[in-house]
């Protein structure tokens, strides 16, 4: 990475909280990445800190609380001088991106887009509109809104390939200002030695997911009232262990020990509960980018069955670690074949090692990133030139989005002078 790229600044959508989601885990990864390249970080967002929120400063991080529509940001930014800011999902761009523009112009703009909104959001109407023509739902407000703050920004980090190839072949962006980073592990700090928990020591099956997020709630209701009662008709003894933080009343009305469908909110530790079950089940039906539970699943040597969904953009070539199955009746086959069959689920537990060293090696993808982000910093000003969109979109965001910021501006400081 360039010598010139040390002062980092992050603007989250929310705080990371690497015990409550996979996009927790993701921003922890990328910091961890910026940590090893020896840069000094600054961490930012207008949400509100929780008890779960990682503790930043124990890693050196600074951290600033801010706000929308406030001048007080442009102070900070312009103190601050940061050689590259980071915006966490399109939403935090929209609402800083200009201001960076304008107090810091030689500032790399990345952002990471956790996974494409305007897929997710495209594959839930027409999940809920009973319709399978996805990509007649991509063409949205939503989508163009997306698509605009990849382009004002000078690299966008995708996190799954098709979510790359969506963009490149439906979506026409250009490749020079995308750059492929999937989940980012280190073998030999984590669970991929083969150091668990027997078959015969793991009892149950499990699901895990943020109830917050649509995907995971809609993934659990479905696996309560579809698969599970086939499941128990093979397994009429076996427990279903539903992991998951923010769970609402709905959710916890869910829970039935009489059927074995046990709800038990957050985890104390992701890892801990996934190593001592035998499959993890995620059946879900729509969403987006890579489905932190199923490598984790993997990270822990636990076989999963899942959908195509579940499974985009994880395994590429190599064998999935258990089954794919969209069919009720073939995913509660395949959970109890799994949960019964120990031969099968050992050379499922093997081929999940081999996915997360080909797939998320932490080694080359952060040698990747480092040399990607170093290339456009030494040519920031010819790969802008090449970004003539980019700069188009800029001019009216700066033009539109900005005096809209300082009329809220205005109106807040007559607000304060009448209040």
């Amino acid at each position: 990475m360039s010598e010139n790229l040390k002062k980092v600044l992050v603007i989250g959508f929310v705080w990371p909280e690497p015990s409550s989601s996979a996009a927790g885990k993701r921003m922890m990864q990328l910091i961890s990445f910026f940590i090893d390249q020896n840069c000094e970080i600054t961490f930012a967002s207008t949400a509100k800190r929780s008890e779960f929120t990682s503790n930043l400063e124990s890693l050196g991080i600074k951290s600033k609380s801010i706000k929308v529509n406030d001048a007080g940001f442009d102070d900070f930014l312009m103190e601050m001088d940061p050689d590259l800011v980071l915006f966490d999902r399109f939403m935090t761009e929209e609402q800083f991106g200009w201001r960076v523009h304008k107090h810091c112009p030689n500032a790399l703009r990345v952002l990471d887009t956790e996974d494409l909104h305007l897929l997710r959001h495209a594959r839930e109407n027409a999940f809920i509109n009973g319709d399978d023509r996805v990509q007649a739902y991509l063409l949205s407000d939503f989508a163009k809104r997306e698509i605009a703050s990849i382009y004002r920004s000078d690299l966008s980090l995708i996190i799954s390939e098709s979510e790359m190839t969506l963009l490149m072949d439906f979506f026409k962006v250009p490749a020079e200002i995308l750059h492929y980073v999937p989940y980012m592990i280190d073998p030999d700090a984590e669970n991929t030695d083969g150091e668990w928990p027997e078959f015969s020591h793991r009892q149950g099956f499990m699901t895990i997911g943020n109830f917050r997020h649509k995907p995971n709630f809609d993934g659990v209701a479905y696996l309560r009232t579809d698969i599970w009662p086939l499941i128990r008709e093979i397994l009429p003894d076996a427990v279903m262990n539903v992991y998951g933080a923010y769970p609402h009343e709905k959710v916890n009305q869910w829970h039935q020990p009489s059927n074995g469908f046990l709800i038990h909110g957050r985890a104390a530790d992701a890892n801990d509960v996934m190593k001592l079950s035998r499959v993890c089940l995620a059946p879900l039906r729509f969403g987006a980018g890579l489905k932190g539970k199923l490598v984790e699943a993997m990270n822990n040597g636990t076989p999963s069955i899942t959908t195509s969904i579940g499974a985009e953009g994880i395994n590429g070539r190599l064998d999935w670690p258990g089954e794919i199955a969209d069919d009720p009746a073939d995913f509660a086959r395949a959970a109890a074949d799994y949960y019964t069959d120990k031969a099968k689920w050992k050379e499922a537990q093997i081929m999940g090692q081999e996915v997360i060293k080909q797939r998320f090696s932490k080694r080359d993808h952060s040698r990747q990133l480092k040399n990607r982000l170093g290339t456009v910093a030494n040519e920031l000003e010819k790969h802008r030139i090449n970004n003539f969109t980019g700069a188009m979109l800029m001019h009216h965001t700066m033009a539109s989005t900005k005096y809209m910021s300082r009329w809220i501006e205005e109106k807040n400081k007559g607000s304060e002078i009448s209040g």
